[in-house]
């Protein structure tokens, strides 16, 4: 068959979409996972450097900038580093609930018996690192941070598992990115209930009528972004002024966003058929049939994707390669200290992260497998006590938490003991990893 004709045929054919629609969101998530990490760790290094360095004064003291707006009696005025973390990260939650309702929908959670497994590991690795935390802490000034201790970073995860290629199996990577994502829900979940103030319940009834609008939107079939990101907006100003903190609001819309499509593959196919049988002609530049047709072809090419994967398509290279390195930036830059490395609250995050994870993960997930989860084929205990170790890594969340848990008097000793807990869980779990896989081609 000549080659014209062949790619002819090829393009004729329908893809094999119930494959590609599971695979191709996974490997493009896991892809800029694997790239934003490196990002991460260059600003990271780049935050610390510069603490340490004769330029810290100036550089720390960038981020107490004063920003925002007054008018009349309404104040909305933050730091730059307050609007990262109470801002942007609202993006990044709002991310994170679109994928974990992705994957309860389409992804591996939506079998019950498969997901209990994540689920029951990520409940392991946040209740035993915060159990581990309180009984060192009990009674002490850090008695508080126990929340920063118990959320995994999935940027570094996944870029380490990246590091092994083909020696680790697929069904490894799918287990860490489900446990990482219910693990930063459980988080978020954490501050709302764990780091609030006292509540506006006022506030809360607009933010409630808020998001009741927003499920009315959906409802009638408005599809306009810029009107869902303006309700929105409103939610998160309520939400903010009600006492818990704002970055659920990403939460709650994260989850209320639709994994349904609105157009068929069949009635865009129709659609399509209808561009091509009204070509452009000579009508002039007006409301001419053919671009009424192509309009048409461009909406509903774009309706075929469903609401929650178009946001991730769009967002997701943001919040990987701008967000995150942002928020790292400005607030990974710790004075490192000798001294700080025996405090109390160093030596509770540390231990929290570096055996509470494992240790939690592993026993949760034995007990899930005992009462009737299912464990993932080539997914062994030494391959889940590696990525139990790495999930140790709790860079991001941990940092987040620990800017509401800590005073400016601790908080430092508290990131100090997150880095060297992700440093010690990264360089461990490579190793383990290492030496009980091989690559494929030697797995004969």
């Amino acid at each position: 068959m000549p080659e014209a004709q062949q790619g002819s045929s090829d393009s004729a054919q329908l893809p094999h979409e119930s494959v590609q629609r599971l695979t191709r969101p996974l490997a493009r998530f896991l892809r800029i996972e694997a790239v934003a990490a490196a990002i991460l760790l260059f600003f990271t290094i780049s935050a610390v450097g510069l603490a340490n360095s004769p330029w810290a004064e100036a550089f720390l003291g960038v981020w107490e900038t004063p920003l925002g707006l007054r008018i009349g009696s309404l104040e909305l005025v933050r730091s730059i580093k307050d609007w990262i973390s109470d801002g942007l990260m609202t993006l990044f939650f709002f991310l994170v609930a679109v994928e974990l309702k992705r994957e309860l929908v389409l992804g591996e959670l939506r079998h019950p018996r498969m997901a209990a497994l994540s689920v029951s590991a990520a409940l392991g690795g946040m209740a035993v690192p915060a159990a581990l935390y309180l009984l060192l802490q009990s009674g002490q000034p850090g008695e508080a941070g126990w929340g920063a201790v118990m959320a995994t970073d999935t940027a570094f995860v996944i870029g380490c598992l990246a590091l092994l290629k083909s020696r680790i199996p697929q069904s490894l990577r799918i287990f860490m990115l489900s446990l990482a994502i219910v693990d930063d829900i459980g988080a978020i979940l954490v501050v709302a209930i764990g780091y609030g103030h006292n509540l506006a319940w006022s506030a809360l009834v607009v933010a409630a009528a808020g998001l009741a609008v927003v499920r009315l939107m959906a409802h009638v079939g408005i599809r306009s972004m810029s009107l869902y990101v303006l309700v929105g907006a409103l939610i998160w100003f309520a939400i903010d002024r009600s006492g818990i903190h704002a970055t659920v609001t990403g939460v709650l819309l994260g989850l209320m966003t639709p994994t349904r499509r609105w157009v068929s593959d069949e009635r865009l196919y129709s659609i399509l058929d209808r561009v091509v049988a009204h070509p452009g002609g000579n009508e002039g530049s007006g409301e001419t049939r053919d671009r009424q047709s192509l309009r048409l072809a461009e909406t509903a090419a774009r309706e075929t994707l469903a609401p929650a994967e178009r946001i991730q398509i769009v967002l997701h290279p943001w919040i990987a390669y701008l967000v995150m390195p942002l928020f790292a930036f400005a607030n990974a830059g710790v004075p490192l200290s000798l001294s700080d490395l025996g405090s109390s609250i160093t030596v509770a995050v540390f231990v929290g992260f570096a055996l509470g994870k494992p240790a939690g993960i592993l026993a949760f997930t034995w007990l899930a497998l005992r009462l009737g989860a299912v464990k993932p084929a080539g997914l062994d205990w030494k391959l889940l006590a590696g990525g139990g170790i790495l999930a140790g890594i709790g860079f991001t969340m941990a940092l987040f938490i620990s800017n509401l848990a800590f005073d400016e008097s601790l908080i430092n000793q508290a990131k100090q003991g997150i880095f060297l807990a992700s440093l010690f869980s990264a360089a461990a779990g490579l190793m383990l990893l290492f030496r009980v896989t091989r690559p494929k081609n030697q797995a004969l």
